[in-house]
């Protein structure tokens, strides 16, 4: 049976944070960052973070949002307006630290076999990518990431030479808020590397996110999940 709990994370340069955790059954297992979309750690978050620890992996979902609004989150789109508040006031280089804090806390816990990957969606699919570029905790950085449809990627291209590990984008080419030129150069940016890849979908921007209705699209949110799994456990499982 999973467990989940949630525990407070000691923050660089003082104070701390809550994250939410789940464990599998076993009791151990590679572990996985979960980082939140603009909602905070809702119950898409928290259904997530159970899958995951469902399918082997130990999870924290870290409040990202912790320096401006401890513990906020939006069941559904009523929240959207005040969750992009947020992610635009949100400091990038203290969310790397926050994120790089998650990372060296997950591989200290006695649940965690060693190995840590990444999974993001849309303000964390551009965190995710950050924790793989610019996140280092005592020198090493993740072991693979996966970013949902990061609307800020593209403007940070000049950190890809920075990914040490293998990495996965999922986007969807109906996408409001991020144009196929936008993904094309993230694709061209990656294009040297065998172990990055990037899947296009026929949904819009969310689409794995089913606590919104309006953006939930289930046979993309499928596939992409079922992609990331086999991803993780490629990367996270047989080392």
């Amino acid at each position: 049976m999973v467990t989940t709990r949630y525990v407070h994370l000691a923050a660089d340069g003082g104070g701390g944070f809550d994250a939410f955790c789940a464990v599998p059954d076993a009791g151990r297992g590679p572990g996985v960052l979960l980082l939140q979309e603009v909602f905070g750690i809702n119950d898409n978050m928290r259904s997530l973070a159970e899958r995951l620890a469902g399918h082997g992996y130990v999870v924290l979902v870290p409040d990202m949002f912790w320096r401006l609004r401890r513990r906020f989150e939006s069941k559904d789109e009523s929240g959207l307006a005040e969750g992009m508040e947020l992610a635009q006031q949100l400091d990038l280089d203290a969310a790397c630290a926050d994120m790089a804090a998650t990372l060296r806390s997950m591989r200290e816990m006695s649940e965690c076999t060693g190995l840590v990957g990444g999974i993001g969606f849309c303000l964390g699919g551009t965190l995710a990518y950050l924790l793989a570029t610019s996140v280092r905790a005592d020198g090493r950085g993740p072991d693979a990431v996966v970013s949902y449809y990061g609307s800020g990627v593209h403007a940070m291209l000049d950190r890809v030479g920075s990914i040490e590990c293998p990495m996965m984008f999922h986007y969807g080419d109906a996408d409001p808020y991020i144009s196929a030129e936008a993904v094309a150069a993230v694709e061209a940016a990656v294009a040297n590397r065998p172990d990055i890849t990037v899947h296009h979908y026929d949904a819009g921007h969310a689409f794995s996110n089913f606590d919104a209705p309006s953006f939930f699209q289930r046979e993309a949110a499928d596939l992409a999940w079922g992609r990331t799994l086999a991803f993780l456990d490629d990367h996270l499982k047989t080392r």
